[in-house]
């Protein structure tokens, strides 16, 4: 079979085929964020080690001082603070007994004043709370101190010893508290008793403390004629504390406070 091409026909020509020029790219290290970055870490290490070197000796210095704080707090706590807690609990088992025996009523004032002023060579809570201060001891001797005087009618001196203790005992804290009250209120200074047997009562809820010193509040609200707060304090006790030796003798005084 014959083949026949077209008039003006041209064969295609072979494609060219054309290399593409790979250009021979050289970075500059200092253009590049990167190396920027190496190159202030390297510059502010080395400030670094010269700051250190120019200022060993200050380094040396308070580090040295950090571990004589740190050696000083437990040769403190070993050698002084806890054989001081020792001395103040030796110290106040002459006083507490006094106390005791006050308390039950054997020779109670002079017994007080003992516990107060020391006996048998030993100190009384007024030294014990001074002299160790700070200690759980001399914190106790306070509270024990501040009952004795306010059972010896020293209702000042009940107060600012009172006002030193402190506890995280609920009972006692409470009692502290309410001791107060009963320090003003023999002073005949209702409203400030009333301050201080609200602070009772709210310091904590319980079946002892609580009904004992909301029945107080509400017989001061009631003698300064302030009946709604007197009549909130007993009926917490009737709907509260209704076990509560505070509850037999509740009902009389809510008529009162209606």
């Amino acid at each position: 079979m014959a083949t026949y091409n077209k008039r003006g026909y041209k064969a295609p020509k072979e494609k060219e085929v054309k290399d593409d020029a790979v250009e021979n790219v050289t970075i500059d290290e200092k253009d590049s964020a990167t190396a920027e970055v190496f190159s202030k870490l390297d510059e502010t290490a080395s400030r670094t080690e010269d700051w250190v070197a120019k200022n060993q000796k200050i380094i040396i210095g308070v580090v040295g001082a950090i571990t004589l704080v740190t050696v000083g707090y437990f040769a403190y706590q070993k050698f002084i603070a806890n054989p001081k807690e020792d001395d103040a609990a030796n110290e106040m088992f002459v006083a507490q007994s006094n106390f005791d025996k006050a308390t039950n009523g054997v020779a109670s004032d002079s017994l007080y004043k003992l516990s107060l002023n020391g006996s048998e060579g030993k100190f009384g809570f007024v030294k014990i709370a001074d002299e160790y201060s700070g200690t759980a001891a001399g914190n106790l001797a306070n509270y024990y101190a501040g009952i004795a005087y306010l059972n010896t009618g020293k209702y000042d001196e009940a107060i600012t010893y009172l006002g030193k203790f402190s506890s995280e005992d609920i009972i006692l804290s409470a009692l502290a508290k309410g001791a107060i009250g009963d320090a003003y209120s023999q002073k005949n200074q209702p409203k400030e008793a009333l301050e201080n047997y609200v602070k009772a009562f709210e310091s904590s809820k319980n079946d002892f403390t609580t009904p004992r010193f909301l029945m107080k509040a509400g017989k001061v609200a009631l003698a300064l004629g302030n009946k709604e707060d007197a009549l909130k304090y007993f009926t917490d006790i009737k709907e509260n504390y209704e076990n509560s030796p505070e509850a037999g003798q509740v009902e009389g005084l809510i008529g009162l406070a209606q």
